[in-house]
């Protein structure tokens, strides 16, 4: 039981480090090792790794955001435009997650991942 406590902090932790990582490095993309992570690793509900990954990412993304914004790497107005966009579309998917079942919400979260890992070798 205490192998397992501890397995699930250094998982957890080496997690988040990696999330942390990828989403800087790329500027985004940390949500989708998140949700794996705290589904399957550490047995959290879809809805829970979901809104999980969701409030995880917002203090990467700010942290990201700051570092681009000092080096220099910020315009503006796409920013505040795809802002907008981001803002109306969080509150939207948040509203449709609460309703979708489980079991779609994974089927719809990995045919994402795979269109993604397609379109990025193509």
């Amino acid at each position: 039981m205490v192998a397992k406590k501890v397995f699930k902090k250094i998982l957890t932790i080496t997690g988040g480090a990696g999330i942390g990582f990828i989403n800087g490095f790329f500027g985004s993309g940390g949500g989708m090792l998140a949700v794996p992570l705290l589904n399957k690793g550490l047995k959290e509900e879809t809805k829970v790794s979901h809104a999980t990954a969701i409030l995880a990412i917002l203090p990467i993304s700010i942290v990201s955001m700051v570092v681009y914004l000092i080096k220099g790497h910020f315009d503006a107005q796409p920013t505040l435009i795809t802002g907008a966009g981001v803002i109306v579309g969080g509150v939207l998917g948040a509203l449709v997650l609460k309703k979708m079942p489980p079991k779609i919400t994974a089927l719809v979260f990995s045919l994402l991942m795979i269109a993604g890992g397609v379109k990025m070798i193509i």
